[in-house]
């Protein structure tokens, strides 16, 4: 399903997304859409509710299951950070310093 037609049904529909961080160590994430990047320090995700940065040290992806739009990101987790995809891609910031 292309992203804009995803945007529509998701405005359409009330979204639910829950984030639970445990000791900063464990991180459950639902109404996840895909994995754009992911190395040791930082993984980016397509959500719901917009693009999702996770910072920190030796971090990892345990679980990720698209069909049931679940995530669980394991490490030493710093940041976490929303923002407009629209916004990235208009400024040529963030995700093109990354792919660099």
């Amino acid at each position: 399903m292309p992203m804009d037609e995803r945007k529509v049904m998701s405005n359409m529909t009330n979204v639910v997304q829950n984030i639970v961080l445990e000791n900063r160590e464990k991180l459950n994430i639902t109404g996840v859409l895909d994995v754009l990047s992911f190395d040791d320090q930082i993984v980016i995700l397509e959500t719901e509710l917009g693009l999702l940065t996770i910072k920190g040290e030796n971090i990892r992806i345990n679980k990720l299951s698209l069909d049931t739009s679940e995530v669980t990101v394991e490490g030493e987790i710093s940041q976490l950070a929303y923002s407009d995809k629209d916004t990235i891609e208009k400024s040529g910031g963030f995700l093109s310093k990354i792919f660099k």
